[in-house]
């Protein structure tokens, strides 16, 4: 009997023996699936620049955070203007004219073309607006007691408009008739009476068509002028504004539920609130200064007050017969108009208001630069 073990008997290596072999084989299979899933994850290999750093990386600058941007400017017409874009500049608000214009012989020829356009009334705010004229007020008349006034309006607006003078005696079914889009009408009157006084749109409903901005001043001269003398002489419509927008992003348009509440977003001289304040209005000591007052509304009276003075005259609804004297504030109805004379007795700034802060805390304030004094106060 030989003394060799059988071969099957003889003990199998580690490497090859069937347990490892299927561990083996399951490792692998795990090792396999789970790299699929790394890779899976991953987003694509980006390329490298020399030095094994990402392109991106090495061509892109690191991310800044970037400061507010300053708006681009845009110019802005006066308000008593049509607004214009064009390229970005400074905005600046031109002042309406508040001089008296002077007189002009003859008839006094009045032509005036009813426009739609978009107004600023505020800095910043915008409005659209139905205009004599483009503007807000309208521009100021001014003639002599008996002179005739010949009145051509050309509507270039959408819907029908019309004009009533406070300042005439005249059938108003007559001179006063809408005149619709396209259309031209006119008619005379003679400007019998004296003062300072109110023309607007008539149309119904008119409270929004002079909320709108139609509305503007006809100044009377009495005969042999008003005396005394005046050194100077300034127009000031009052009027309110009623948004139902804030007027920035967009042009606002008028909000008839305020206008009929009274609840004015803005209440100004000659359309802007506060110009005269940016821009005030010039005297010397001891001058004679006249102001024409309108209190156009449509629905707020204007209560007149200079601050630092007192009114040495005052001609009520302008009637030269009816005059006060050293008044320190005086009524001007809405839809009435009164004169003022004033003087000033040392260089400085001279605010004038309606004496109803409301209105004053909505825009309706202005000063007087008395001497050309440096600086700006607020009142």
């Amino acid at each position: 009997m030989s003394a060799t073990t059988p071969s099957s008997l003889e003990p199998v290596p580690m490497r090859d023996h069937p347990a490892v072999v299927a561990i083996a084989i399951f490792m692998s299979g795990l090792f396999a699936i789970v790299l699929i899933l790394v890779l899976a994850t991953r987003g694509p290999a980006e390329p490298e620049a020399a030095g094994g750093v990402p392109v991106a990386a090495a061509t892109e600058a690191p991310a800044v955070a970037e400061p507010n941007p300053t708006p681009a400017a845009t110019d802005v017409q006066p308000s008593h203007h049509t607004e214009a874009a064009v390229a970005p500049t400074t905005v600046v608000h031109t002042p309406y004219p508040a001089a008296l214009p002077p007189l002009v012989d003859g008839v006094a020829q009045v032509k005036i073309a009813l426009e739609d356009v978009v107004l600023e009334i505020a800095p910043g705010v915008k409005f659209t607006g139905w205009t004599f004229a483009g503007g807000a007020p309208g521009p100021v008349i001014h003639v002599k007691q008996g002179q005739r006034v010949h009145v051509e309006m050309t509507n270039n607006g959408a819907i029908p408009h019309s004009i009533d003078f406070h300042a005439a005696r005249i059938a108003p079914n007559r001179a006063f008739k809408d005149i619709k889009a396209g259309e031209t009408f006119s008619f005379e009157f003679t400007a019998n009476d004296p003062g300072v006084f109110m023309y607007h749109c008539g149309t119904p409903p008119v409270l929004a068509h002079i909320a709108s901005g139609m509305y503007g001043a006809i100044v009377v001269d009495p005969v042999g002028g008003w005396q005394p003398k005046a050194d100077r002489s300034y127009v000031l419509v009052g009027s309110e504004w009623y948004l139902n927008g804030d007027g920035k992003a967009a042009p606002a348009g008028l909000d008839m539920d305020k206008a009929r509440h009274q609840q004015p977003d803005f209440v100004t001289w000659n359309g802007f609130a506060g110009q005269y304040k940016t821009d005030p209005l010039v005297a010397e000591v001891g001058e004679n200064v006249r102001f024409f007052v309108v209190a156009a509304g449509p629905s707020f009276d204007v209560d007149f007050h200079v601050v630092g003075t007192l009114l040495d005259r005052a001609w009520t609804d302008g009637d030269p017969k009816h005059v006060l004297t050293g008044a320190q504030t005086v009524l001007v109805p809405a839809g009435g108009g009164s004169v003022f004379d004033v003087h000033f007795d040392e260089d400085g700034l001279y605010p004038f208001v309606s004496h109803s802060f409301a209105a004053v805390d909505l825009g309706q304030v202005g000063l007087v630069n008395v001497g050309g004094v440096k600086g700006t106060m607020s009142h």
